[in-house]
Parts: structure tokens; sequence; C-alpha cells
């Protein structure tokens, strides 16, 4: 089973489905996605209707441990993107018929 979905693949699928050029399914698909992470980036929060809400979450620096070595590093504090999935969403992938 595979685990994957790659750019190329969602590519491909709107070629089949939708009949345009593999050119422009591939424009599309990147300014979708680059459109994504422009919004989340500036808004720090985008919530796609029955689908979920990606937000940007800042992690405070901390302490880690090279597991091998068991020497202690500064990790340094950064953002993290989070997503939470919509209640419609969820239902989807609990739905026992399909």
């Amino acid at each position: 089973m595979r685990t994957n979905l790659t750019k190329k693949d969602l590519v491909n699928q709107v070629y089949m489905q939708l009949g345009f050029s593999k050119q422009v399914s591939e424009n599309l698909i990147n300014d979708f996605l680059e459109t994504i992470i422009f919004n989340i980036k500036i808004e720090k929060k985008l919530k796609l209707s029955k689908f979920g809400t990606f937000s940007i979450r800042q992690k405070k620096s901390r302490i880690g441990r090279n597991p091998k070595t068991k020497e202690a590093k500064i990790i340094s504090s950064r953002d993290v993107v989070l997503f939470k999935p919509s209640k419609e969403f969820k239902e989807f992938i609990n739905n026992k018929d399909d």
C-alpha cells in the first residue's frame, strides 16, 4: 500500500479528471499550493472549509539530547505548522460504509 502522494500524482489526477494539459495541471497545482503556503505564512492561520485548519505555532527553545552520544544540545525556537481536521473530514475518515 502506497503512503506518499506526490505533486506528480496530483498533476496526473487533474490531467485525467479535468482534461487539462499536463503543463496547465502542473501550474494549477503549484499555484494552489503556493497560495496556501503564502496565506499560512502571512495570516498565521488558514481554514479550508470542510477540510481543516492550518495554523502556525511558535515552539520555544529547549534542551535536546543526542541518543547515541547522550550529548545535550539546545534546540532553537522555531515555528511549526499544525493541522486540525474539520468535523466533516473526521466524519468522512471514520465512516465505515466505504
